[in-house]
């Protein structure tokens, strides 16, 4: 068998002065702020969590980050990991040797919940672009058994 395809005439295109302006206008209502908020971007660094019944062990890919920029907080039950890389095109000595710049500049954050987690114990470590944390979990308190005397 063969397959089916729609016959063309390559010979024969039309010329349609407003398709350059509709393809325009179907990028912009599809994705209004183009690559800012895509998933894939750096807008939102990705990180994977495991149990390893002991520890949360998270990892944060953060390539391209030096050590002194990355920065951890814990604030009541919230660890935040923020992250902020400069621009060396910025400089104005460099500014204008560029041809094309596609790296992504800026602040980076994301919070995560770690009201189970030994907050006093959580180690860190940065290495080949990625966040290592080792966060022990809390120890629960299993309540004591009393034994009551009726009087």
């Amino acid at each position: 068998m063969f397959e089916l395809r729609p016959y063309r005439r390559m010979n024969e295109v039309s010329y349609n002065p407003f398709r350059e302006m509709e393809e325009l206008e179907r990028q912009f209502f599809s994705e209004p702020f183009g690559s800012f908020f895509r998933s894939g971007d750096i807008a939102e660094f990705k990180t994977d969590i495991t149990d390893d019944g002991e520890n949360f062990m998270l990892e944060a890919d953060l390539p391209g980050f030096d050590k002194k920029d990355i920065h951890l907080d814990i604030s009541e039950n919230t660890l935040t990991i923020n992250a902020e890389r400069h621009s060396e095109c910025e400089q104005k000595d460099k500014k204008d040797k560029y041809v094309r710049v596609e790296r992504s500049y800026g602040k980076y954050s994301r919070q995560f919940d770690v009201s189970s987690v030994n907050t006093d114990e959580i180690k860190a470590k940065y290495e080949n672009g990625v966040l290592k944390l080792t966060m022990p979990k809390k120890q629960e308190k299993v309540p004591e058994a009393k034994h009551l005397e009726i009087e």
